[in-house]
């Protein structure tokens, strides 16, 4: 009896049948999006909130994409998911580098002040976290809302269905993937997190040419103790003094990369 409903379901309800079968490769690409896309990935997000965000995402998404009809005969419907979770995965991975870059300087600066054994443990990624690196990402999350990022996020998924068809058989690598701007996007993780963090480098590599050489000059001066009590202080107060030019340099590097697709 059921078995009879479901075969001619699609014949009598074929527009019903249609946005259905849309509705679950748009899903599929939605939630592998929402797995990997900076802002929405975060984990202190639960997961209810996210499949509540990625249904309601879904029908938007139904309203203006070019779904073409039904799924093509011969089409398997589990291959169009996994595809479709990927390539939304693959985006969202792009979209992430962009913020990663800003969570490594905070690193950078958290292990040159001498912060390394300051480690927390962060119950929502489940790891060991700096101290510095955790606020530089929170802080790059709250400027990457403030510029606008999420609309380019959710603008990148949209351009995405005419890159990468909703019932394609493969995924266009070529198209989605540009070589050289992931090459660019993942050597800036180390440029753009050195070029943030080199004034607290700098003072502090200064900071250790000048214990070096009273260690020198007077020996019977503990300069090992004497580098856990100012590397700390040194770091923090020019960090202090410099946050409004770094809060501009993460600005102008997210609008750099506003067009993320």
């Amino acid at each position: 009896m059921i078995e009879s409903v479901l075969e001619s379901f699609p014949k009598y309800f074929p527009e019903i049948n249609s946005a259905l079968s849309a509705g679950i490769f748009i899903f599929a690409r939605v939630i592998g999006f929402v797995r990997f896309a900076p802002v929405l990935n975060r984990k202190e997000i639960p997961g209810f909130i996210k499949v509540s965000f990625a249904l309601i995402l879904t029908v938007i998404l139904m309203m203006t994409v070019k779904t073409g009809g039904s799924i093509p005969t011969g089409n398997s419907l589990i291959l169009g998911i996994i595809l479709n979770a990927a390539g939304g995965m693959i985006i969202g991975f792009i979209a992430n580098c962009i913020v990663c870059a800003i969570s490594a300087a905070g690193d950078m600066i958290n292990m040159q002040m001498g912060l390394s054994s300051a480690m927390v443990l962060d119950p929502t990624a489940g790891a060991q976290v700096s101290i510095l690196g955790n606020f530089f990402g929170l802080l790059a999350v709250i400027l990457f809302i403030d510029v606008g990022g999420v609309y380019w996020l959710i603008n990148a998924l949209h351009r995405s269905f005419e890159v990468f068809p909703l019932y394609a058989n493969a995924i266009p690598m070529d198209q989605i993937v540009n070589k050289e701007y992931l090459v660019t996007l993942t050597s800036n993780v180390l440029y753009i997190g050195l070029q943030i963090a080199s004034p607290v480098l700098l003072a502090t590599l200064g900071q250790d040419l000048i214990l070096g050489i009273i260690s020198k000059t007077a020996p019977q001066v503990n300069v090992f103790q004497l580098s856990f009590l100012f590397k700390p202080v040194l770091g923090a107060a020019i960090l202090l003094w410099i946050m409004p030019i770094i809060v501009n340099v993460i600005n102008d590097y997210f609008i750099s990369f506003a067009k993320i697709f």
